[in-house]
């Protein structure tokens, strides 16, 4: 599933693509046919996320609706990609465009190409490419098209239906406010709801109320980071450590938001794959690929994780082995002697 950095990265991509632009909005699949219907023809407002929901605001036209929030936004296309979604896009040529956004699988993070661009020149104006697949949503703007696949979520909200989802959702650490109004007070929330339950840590992490968009993989990672065993409950975590973990989830996911990928390895614990972490790192490439590998300079999974996906090898800190366990039907990884 993708995590809160992937979601901001698509928010600014249709936001880049689409916005102030009237747009068309059809259901190729036919199961969003209704929503689509409210949607088609309206100006694209603003795309953003929150955690793991991607919100897409559009306005009817130049008249504002009195139904209408502070962004001029009358409806909200919220979207949650789950295990299986994604979006794909195609251009004109006129604008760099990703390729595709979403359910990375053995992927971590999001593959960013530019496509070939769509048919253009004497014969007549850029025209999309037909879709592919069961097409849930298509957005079509004068220079791009955006391919909605396999999500959880795909419905229409009023603007006072999408701010009680937002109310739902914890603080977001990607946010410029963390979603709380400031950093400050959402760096509190955070460490408040965690501290008033006997849950475990590392579960209460991939609660989307405790806090927004922490997937599997930053869980592992700053829980590591910070030194906090996962399986401690919430109510028994320093306060300080907490915080500090926070502060963290900032820097990391801020990262992960502005590259596409995640790494949580400080460089003198990367092994470069010589000597003897050769077979540790070798071993991790089959376990899981970072879609940056073949990047120049891009720090590549085996390098870029402590523990998550580590099991059985090595430590980068200690040497102890990495442990895994099955927590709330998501495997957990932490260093024993770590994060003791």
């Amino acid at each position: 599933m993708p995590e809160g950095h992937t979601v901001h990265r698509l928010a600014r991509t249709l936001h880049e693509l689409f916005a102030g632009r009237p747009v068309r909005v059809t259901s190729p699949q036919g199961r969003f046919a209704a929503g689509a219907s409210l949607l088609d023809g309206g100006t694209f407002v603003r795309a953003e996320a929150w955690g793991k929901q991607l919100f897409v605001g559009f306005a009817a036209g130049a008249t504002a609706d009195p139904s209408a929030d502070a962004s001029g936004a009358e409806h909200w296309l919220r979207v949650h990609l789950g295990l299986y979604g994604a979006w794909t896009f195609a251009g004109d040529g006129s604008a760099d465009v990703v390729h595709a956004i979403g359910a990375p699988r053995r992927r971590i993070g999001e593959r960013d190409s530019t496509p070939p661009p769509g048919p253009q020149g004497p014969a007549g104006p850029w025209a999309p490419p037909p879709p592919r697949g069961a097409v849930r949503a298509r957005l079509v703007g004068p220079h791009a098209v955006a391919d909605l696949t396999g999500p959880t979520a795909c419905e229409v909200l009023t603007p006072a239906e999408k701010a009680g989802v937002e109310a739902r959702l914890g603080p977001d650490p990607i946010r410029p406010d963390g979603g709380r109004g400031s950093l400050d007070v959402a760096r509190a929330a955070f460490v408040a709801r965690v501290r008033r339950s006997r849950v475990t840590v590392g579960q209460q992490l991939m609660d989307q109320a405790v806090i927004a968009g922490v997937g599997n993989i930053y869980r592992a990672e700053a829980l590591f980071r910070a030194g906090i065993d996962p399986l401690a409950p919430g109510r028994d975590v320093p306060q300080d450590a907490l915080g500090a973990m926070w502060d963290d989830l900032v820097v990391l996911m801020r990262d992960g938001a502005a590259s596409g990928r995640i790494v949580t390895t400080r460089p003198e614990h990367r092994d470069g794959g010589t000597g003897s972490g050769q077979r540790a790192s070798d071993e991790l490439r089959r376990r899981t690929r970072q879609n940056t590998d073949d990047d120049l300079g891009a720090v590549p999974a085996a390098e870029a994780f402590y523990v998550y996906h580590r099991d059985g090898l090595s430590c980068r800190v200690c040497g102890a082995p990495v442990l895994r366990k099955e927590l709330a039907g998501r495997n957990l990884f932490w260093c024993g002697a770590c994060q003791n």
